[in-house]
């Protein structure tokens, strides 16, 4: 494979190679070599300071025992998520798994965390099929360095697709030049707003796409005069952007969450997964909205979903059961995440959320009625989700079964970072929190 790799960026005339990881704080961050190296750095990876994990949002360098600037981890880079960047000639980029120096996985290495959610998975003969459904804003960059919103067009309409044809067909172009499968394209509600699905795939394939697509869309979008945002609330006078989870379950080829007599075809396997999700919303939200910008976007009647229900096809539930196409029952129904956004590390969003899934399968739970009418509006809502990072945090580490699947030292880590994050913003104004992360994302 190493071999194979070097001869390709021979072929191609790659001068340069970003080996990638995301932090804690959802960001991706790089250490580029020169292309003559990448045979040897494809097998003994490249040194990285324990202390660069402990960088929050801020930029900040946190006090964390586990993080000191003495000691190093190793970024070892997976050959099959390798791919030119059309956007940048003579430039690649390959993910990483961060590694200790003693070759096993770092604890604080995020797509290791969900390799090792996959597994337990696979332990009771369960393959995944996940995918992100992503939302961001266009926008133009302002000499001080923030962006400006660009006019609003219709909402879902061609005059809203012709406006940004130009970039957006750019924009799908590098991704299928990167391999990944565009299916949906959308010019969503907000200003310059967008949105892009792409074709399900095993949880760290899904993963590794989510970071290919956020800097595909970046990189493009600069080419072409633009910045892009997919921060979860870039302009509080617009709707928020999410980065919704789509998640179904196979056993033999069959899709555990479909049963056509069932309500709604949703299967027992399919009602106790949607169970689990609901069950640790409120620590799941410290993982899959994890940052002050979060809690700017998670509001009533917004489509993003703040109360703690679940429903057919309920877009103001935070756990949606999507329906089926015609004629593809079996092989479309599938559960959506909607309190997911892009200030996330999808690895860890994506291994918490099965972990709280499989873990309302093993107990069998039932999560009752689905709500069938914006929750909202029901004389006596469900209980609101919690609605600050301080909150989804405090749900975090009270909740045993993410803490369990995550792990003590990472748990700790990662709670020290984020709480950072809350007593950075203490007291700020809301329009000094949102312009913070507008091109952080």
């Amino acid at each position: 494979m190493s071999e194979d790799l070097v001869a390709r960026a021979e072929h191609a005339g790659t001068r340069i190679v970003r080996f990638l990881f995301c932090d804690y704080s959802g960001l991706v961050h790089a250490k580029a070599v020169h292309a003559s190296l990448l045979g040897r750095k494809l097998r003994e990876g490249i040194g990285s300071t324990l202390a660069q994990t402990a960088l929050n949002v801020r930029d900040e360098l946190i006090d964390i025992p586990e993080m000191p600037p003495v000691g190093e981890v190793r970024l070892v880079p997976d050959p099959a998520t390798y791919s030119e960047l059309p956007w940048a000639p003579g430039v690649a980029a390959v993910m990483c798994d961060l590694v200790s120096r003693d070759r096993t996985a770092w604890f604080a290495c995020a797509r290791s965390f969900l390799k090792r959610q996959v597994a337990a998975a696979a332990e009771r003969g369960i393959a995944v099929s996940a995918t992100f459904e992503l939302e961001f804003y266009l926008a133009l960059g302002a000499p001080d360095g923030d962006l400006v919103a660009l006019p609003r067009r219709p909402v879902y309409s061609t005059i809203g697709l012709d406006e940004h044809q130009p970039v957006m067909s750019a924009i799908v172009d590098a991704l299928v030049a990167r391999g990944v499968a565009v299916e949906g394209i959308l010019n969503e509600y907000g200003a310059a707003q967008q949105e892009l699905s792409v074709a399900p795939a095993d949880p760290v394939a899904a993963a590794d796409t989510e970071i290919a697509i956020r800097d595909t869309v970046r990189g493009v979008a600069l080419a072409h005069g633009f910045r892009a945002s997919f921060a979860p609330k870039p302009f509080l006078d617009q709707i928020g952007s999410g980065g919704h989870l789509h998640l179904s379950l196979w056993r033999d080829g069959r899709n555990l969450f479909h049963d056509p007599g069932a309500e709604g075809a949703l299967s027992r396997d399919g009602r106790a997964f949607v169970a689990g999700l609901v069950e640790h919303l409120p620590g799941l939200l410290g993982v899959t909205c994890p940052s002050m910008n979060s809690y700017q976007r998670l509001q009533p009647d917004s489509w993003s979903g703040v109360y703690r229900c679940w429903g057919f096809d309920n877009r103001e539930a935070p756990v949606r059961v999507a329906s089926p196409y015609w004629g593809r029952e079996e092989g479309t129904i599938n559960v959506e995440l909607k309190a997911v956004d892009g200030s996330c590390n999808p690895h860890l969003a994506l291994g918490a959320a099965l972990a709280a899934g499989l873990d309302g399968m093993a107990r069998e739970l039932d999560p009752g009625p689905p709500v069938e009418v914006n929750p909202a509006r029901l004389p006596t809502p469900p209980p609101p989700l919690p609605l600050s990072l301080q909150d989804a945090l405090d749900g975090l580490a009270a909740d045993p079964a993410l803490a369990a699947a995550l792990g003590e030292p990472m748990l700790g880590t990662y709670l020290a970072l984020k709480r950072s994050e809350v007593a950075a913003y203490a007291g700020a104004e809301p329009e000094a929190v949102a312009r913070d992360y507008r091109y952080k994302y």
